[in-house]
């Protein structure tokens, strides 16, 4: 594992840290492989329940580092194809859920990387800018389908096109964040969201992933198809079982994230 990606065990948490703060976490090949290898590993681990994605120091990612020798003659799609298309792919399938937690700095495919996320919450310091325009490029690493869906197209459109920063709360506002907290407060909350996720029926948290994945490019009949054959899975889990249970004696529930 790189050092440009720290990684932090909490229960069952999995806290992953983008590390290259001399350079706001901007986005080159280490913190790539890092970040890969990071959910490669958490997707394969049972004892990670919920993952806590941030930034070192002030920012949380400046998008991709223009200092890495990228220019005219880049294959800009290439590197979209071989690095940051397959991350945002891989947080989206990923069965655990990822809180993003914007504590700074968040531009370009930094802003997008953390909208890959399942909740995406901010400290009130931090700042998020569409900047691709700025340089002649458009929004990548998802900008362009997260975009739109969050804070609708009339907005998500000029966000793109004026490449104007915007605080958090005009992001919770606009309805890009789930929640903004004081920067005092900011890591003892994001730490405590992402343990009571990881608390929960995780068969089910990625039964949800799967649902809101799939929503957006299926029709009404298909989507309560596959909210009926989800719910089938998720009727046959332990979690289920114990939810019930706990439910009828009146106590709090046991979850174990198992599928069987």
């Amino acid at each position: 594992m790189t050092d440009a990606v720290l990684l932090e065990t909490r229960g069952a948490v999995r806290i992953v840290t983008l590390n290259r703060p001399d350079r706001l976490n901007a986005l080159n090949a280490d913190l790539h492989a890092g970040l890969s290898a990071a959910f490669d590993a958490i997707a394969a681990d049972d004892a990670i329940r919920a993952v806590l994605l941030t930034g070192a120091g002030r920012g949380f990612c400046a998008g991709a580092d223009l200092g890495q020798g990228i220019g005219a003659s880049t294959d800009l799609g290439e590197s979209l194809d071989k690095q940051y298309n397959p991350l945002v792919r891989k947080m989206r399938a990923l069965p655990k859920p990822i809180v993003s937690a914007v504590n700074g700095v968040a531009a370009g495919a930094g802003v997008n990387i953390a909208l890959a996320g399942d909740i995406i919450i901010a400290a009130r310091s931090a700042s998020f800018t569409q900047a691709f325009i700025r340089i002649g490029l458009v929004p990548d690493a998802g900008g362009s389908y997260f975009l739109p869906r969050l804070v609708g197209d009339a907005k998500a459109r000029a966000l793109a096109m004026l490449g104007e920063t915007i605080s958090a709360e005009q992001a919770e506002a606009l309805g890009m964040l789930y929640r903004v907290y004081d920067d005092v407060d900011f890591a003892t909350e994001a730490l405590t969201l992402a343990t009571n996720l990881a608390a929960k029926p995780t068969q089910a948290l990625a039964a949800i992933k799967n649902a809101f994945n799939a929503s957006s490019g299926n029709s009404l009949d298909t989507q309560l198809n596959l909210e009926r054959d989800l719910q089938r899975q998720m009727g046959r889990t332990p979690d289920f079982a114990e939810g019930v249970k706990a439910f009828l004696e009146k106590r709090p529930a046991q979850f174990t994230g198992r599928a069987a």
